[in-house]
């Protein structure tokens, strides 16, 4: 998501939108000063990085590796899933039927394997970070239908049992799962879909978004075990890497989007609406495959009561889906990838009265362009990406749920952070509902980027400030000086949205300052390389850096990621001696941000020296800056740009 709570939202956009690598073009950015080079017998001590108990047990069982490599041991479950789904507007009831091959790759025998049950959040007394009205309440998921191995198992719709079912629900499994074995499940349910939507839910009468709308086994790592948290609408994503294939069945004139790719489309649409559609595939203009004449007369869906639409996605953390009989729909698409000239899809469906979005398979393709060639310059890893409107501003695999604004730069702005999305933490299968930070905080660095070519650097410096920055920097409350490291499930409102997206990338932002691009760019790959389509956590990432750059960063994630840090930097002691000042700046918050020194001359000259996080390396308290000159400094001030300064008043000197 693009946001970091829903308050800030309602105070910043008047919207009801909650939440939804680093892609900083080269020739967007500035160029960056590379730190200078320390003397190894300069730098401090190397102190290891705090670690969870159970994180460490990973280390010492062989998983996980402290170069940031998975361990000799490492291994993660999967899951095959099969569904159909029938969704019938006006009928609000959504049926569901699925077959689940969950495959152990553990060293450990699963008794009871946990599920979890999403859209459970919506029954009266469950656990959300916000308040809710009587539209959003349902009765939550039934499971009418519960076997194991194809034969008859227990299942208790309990009243108290909401998003996760957990021990010792459900029943244990007849014969215990074995490491390297697999267990067959099948459930029918049905849910009543939500008159308030949010995540998912009914956008209008005929336009649904479907999401987290099936039982699904929940992860098991080596770490934590079964995720057993609730989903509060708040944190997000934690899923298995699954292959699904999913057919959805819904009234004559609805079109079906969604993740994966749509297996039967010569069934489901008229030659024309076909035509258009395979058009696009190839076409880097925009074709609109069905416009709202064209719905309105019935012409792009093949006419029957009711149409199956199929589409299989394989090795995705998720699916979802969104059916309308009204929405226009746009595609085009893009090369992501050179070496083989591979393309993928863009596409869009919206209100014929959204002005914007006609713009939004451009703004999509722009996006695609930009995080596979520049950064992360990793070609996108997908068939599509498909942008709908809808209340949430919310990302999931090749799908994004996003309202629709007169802002057309705000538009685009949401699109792209959510399009970003699919790096961390889908490529990079993040546990987001704990460290938040390797998801929002990745994809808030991008969205910098890609606003410094959208808008401008100076209005895209401004935008990020005021968007992502000014809200945590001018909270001096305990909440706000929280660690970052803190699991974010542990969290809530402006703490958890500071820590979640902007001070986290600062950090990779300052990083990449540090390092330089060819440093910074050698190990943010060699971290997605090593780590794609797995579950890397925070330490797997730190040490992975380290390892990359020769060089141990401890002393830099300790002081951004693990302590009650901020930016506070202050200007002491000017002097100047032979032909050079010399500044004493204070490190008072602790973080070790880049900073801009500003000297004015009395000869009314000007003068900027950059210095990169490397000053605070040997000494995080203070730095000394040596500025050659035979000019008289009339006044002297520091600079953070998007860093930005707790304190203001002292960083100005003056004769």
């Amino acid at each position: 998501m693009f946001t970091q709570s829903r308050q800030f939202v309602l105070r910043v956009c008047t919207s009801t939108v909650c939440n939804g690598a680093l892609a900083i073009a080269v020739a967007v950015l500035a160029p960056l000063h590379v730190a200078q080079t320390q003397t190894r017998s300069s730098e401090p001590a190397a102190q290891p990085l705090y670690m969870p108990r159970a994180i460490r047990k990973t280390y010492e069982k062989g998983t996980r590796s402290m170069d940031g490599r998975p361990g000799k041991n490492y291994w993660q479950n999967r899951a095959r899933y099969s569904i159909t789904l029938t969704a019938m507007p006006p009928d609000r009831v959504v049926r569901g039927t699925e077959q689940i091959t969950y495959f152990n790759n553990s060293p450990d025998t699963i008794r009871r394997p946990n599920i979890k049950l999403f859209l459970n959040i919506h029954k009266p007394g469950a656990t959300r970070t916000g308040g809710v009205d009587s539209l959003y309440l349902t009765p939550g998921i039934s499971v009418d239908r519960y076997t194991v191995n194809g034969q008859p198992a227990q299942w208790r719709n309990e009243e108290s049992v909401f998003t996760n079912r957990s021990a010792p629900l459900p029943s244990p499994l007849p014969s215990p799962l074995l490491p390297h074995d697999s267990v067959k499940l099948s459930a029918d349910w049905h849910y009543e879909i939500s008159r308030e939507p949010n995540r998912e839910g009914m956008t209008d009468s005929t336009t649904w978004f479907i999401a987290y709308f099936y039982p699904r086994v929940s992860v098991y790592d080596d770490y934590n075990g079964w995720d057993t948290m609730d989903f509060t609408d708040q944190q997000e994503f934690y899923s298995d890497f699954n292959d699904y294939d999913v057919s959805l069945a819904v009234p004559s004139n609805f079109i079906v989007w969604g993740t994966g790719t749509l297996l039967n489309a010569e069934s489901v649409l008229m030659p024309d609406a076909l035509q258009r559609f395979r058009a696009s595939i190839t076409s880097d203009e925009t074709i609109r495959v069905a416009t709202h004449d064209q719905l309105i007369a019935k012409s792009i869906t093949r006419q029957a009561p009711q149409q199956t639409w199929r589409f299989k996605a394989d090795n995705v953390p998720d699916v979802a889906f969104n059916i309308s009989d009204h929405y226009d729909w746009d595609a085009a698409s893009i090369v992501v990838d050179e070496a083989t000239h591979r393309r993928a899809s863009v596409q869009a469906a919206y209100n014929d009265t959204s002005s914007d979005y006609r713009r939004v398979v451009q703004y999509a393709r722009h996006a695609l362009d930009r995080l596979s060639h520049n950064w992360p310059g990793v070609p996108y890893p997908y068939e599509k990406t498909t942008v709908v409107q809808g209340p949430a501003g919310m990302e999931y695999p090749m799908m994004a749920n996003d309202e629709s604004y007169a802002d057309t730069l705000f538009s685009q702005f949401v699109a792209e952070h959510e399009i970003a999305h699919t790096y961390f933490p889908f490529y990079m299968g993040i546990n987001e509902t704990r460290y938040g930070f390797m998801d929002e905080g990745w994809t808030t660095a991008f969205e910098y980027g890609l606003e410094q070519e959208n808008r401008g650097k100076e209005a895209a410096l401004k935008f990020f400030q005021d968007f992502r920055v000014r809200g945590w920097i001018s909270d001096p409350s305990p909440s706000a000086d929280l660690p970052i490291i803190t699991p974010e499930d542990m969290l809530k409102n402006s703490a958890y949205g500071n820590n979640a997206y902007g001070k986290p990338a600062l950090g990779y932002l300052a990083m990449r300052d540090m390092l330089g691009d060819a440093a910074f760019g050698k190990a943010l790959h060699g971290f997605m390389d090593r780590w794609h389509g797995r579950h890397p956590i925070p330490w797997d990432m730190f040490n992975t850096f380290n390892d990359l750059t020769g060089e141990n960063l401890n002393w830099f994630w300790r002081s951004w990621y693990f302590d009650n840090s901020y930016i506070d930097l202050r200007l002491g002691n000017v002097a100047k001696k032979r032909g050079r000042y010399s500044l004493a700046i204070g490190n008072v918050g602790g973080m070790p941000a880049p900073v801009d020194v500003r000297v004015h001359y009395t000869d009314g000259t000007d003068e900027s020296i950059h210095e990169t996080p490397a000053i605070w390396r040997v000494n995080q308290k203070s730095a000394t800056v040596l500025i050659p000159t035979r000019k008289t400094a009339q006044s002297i001030e520091l600079n953070g740009g998007i860093w930005m300064d707790a304190d203001t008043t002292n960083n100005r000197w003056s004769r």
